[in-house]
């Protein structure tokens, strides 16, 4: 076992983390200096003599960069070993951080998580940031995580060069890392830690804003996605209707055209799990979905027009209530998930020097 900790611009509870997880454990510690300076350098220098490997990135490139170094730095000197992450702001405790390794070391998951239950005192920033997160990898994955934003993590060292292949560099690296891990069918599991937050998280490299709207990519995308297949479809739909006088072949006409646009744009740049079905069965699936949805499209449809008098209030109507019907159903039956080995991989080390422990 190795315990990684990703550090930029720290303060002294790096040092104590290190000397308390030293005198815990015979396991050998990492730490990655994510170009905090050379403010920062006599700091790190402690934190090496306190018996820690530390890796330097030359210039701040982001959590997510850090955490790759270090996976692609234990991969190389300790080959077969499992990697306990922890973050270096005082938010984890050595006890926890121990359990996590203890959960992982019994083989049986891929990955543990050390999940916070944000009772006390807690930020307002840090709990509604979470909740918001939460629920949509809920929605994006179907999968229950309590704390999704947690830096406490186990990873199995098969993972290693699987982990390092996953895009991002900074926050939403880790989002990522679960999106990913929820794809390809990785076994999961989360155990409750204590919940720290010192000093109001003052030290915490978080925006919640920006790294929040960055790892609800999916969702947006599929919006994004189905926006255009919308448009395509509302375009043909009045077109079609006003040539034939039929809603149902207004109806089936539209939706076989932006279906079609829907499928390739989801199967490229949605659900990346799609790419990796054969075109032939993913476009088979889709089909059948598509099959179930205008069959209620055209029943909704037809309700609707005689309730509402309005095509266009329909549409609207019908469009709203099948969204996240078919985002969930394309999530899980039509584009993944599927059990799947990750991969080999490599991680660009250029711009890292080694300080040697003197251990």
């Amino acid at each position: 076992m190795v315990i990684l900790v990703p550090s930029y611009e720290p303060d002294t509870r790096l040092l104590v983390l290190v000397d308390a997880l030293v005198a815990a454990t015979d396991d050998p510690v990492v730490v990655v200096d994510d170009g905090s300076g050379a403010a920062y350098a006599d700091l790190f220098a402690k934190v090496a003599m306190a018996g820690a490997t530390v890796l330097t990135h030359r210039v701040n490139r982001g959590k997510g960069a850090a955490l790759k170094t270090g996976f692609a730095h234990i991969a190389a000197t300790h080959p077969g070993a499992d990697v306990v992450c922890a973050d270096s702001d005082g938010q984890h405790a050595v006890a926890d951080i121990m359990r996590v390794a203890d959960r992982l070391a019994l083989g049986d998951v891929d990955m543990v998580l050390g999940g916070r239950r944000f009772t006390g005192r807690v930020p307002a920033r840090s709990r509604i940031g979470n909740a918001l997160t939460r629920h949509a990898f809920t929605l994006a994955t179907g999968s229950r995580i309590h704390d999704t934003q947690t830096g406490l993590r186990g990873h199995r060292a098969a993972t290693l060069a699987w982990l390092t292949s996953i895009d991002g560099d900074r926050f939403e690296y880790e989002l990522r890392v679960l999106l990913a891990a929820a794809r390809e069918g990785l076994r999961l599991d989360e155990i409750e830690i204590e919940t720290i937050y010192l000093e109001g998280n003052a030290s915490s490299h978080f925006r919640p804003l920006w790294d929040s709207l960055a790892v609800w990519g999916q969702l947006l995308a599929f919006t994004a996605s189905s926006l255009v297949g919308f448009a395509v479809d509302v375009a043909l739909l009045a077109l079609l209707h006003a040539l034939t006088g039929s809603v149902l072949v207004a109806v089936v006409g539209a939706r076989l055209a932006s279906g079609s646009i829907n499928f390739a744009l989801n199967r490229r740049f949605v659900f990346a799990g799609g790419r990796a079905l054969p075109l032939r069965a993913a476009a088979l699936r889709y089909a059948a979905l598509a099959a179930v949805i205008l069959l209620a499209n055209t029943l909704l449809m037809e309700g609707l027009v005689i309730v509402t008098g309005s095509l266009v209030i329909a549409k609207v109507a019908t469009e709203l209530s099948l969204f996240m019907g078919s985002f969930v159903v394309q999530r899980t039956a039509v584009f993944g998930p599927h059990r799947g080995s990750p991969g080999r991989a490599s991680v660009n080390v250029a711009e890292t020097t080694l300080t040697p422990s003197t251990q």
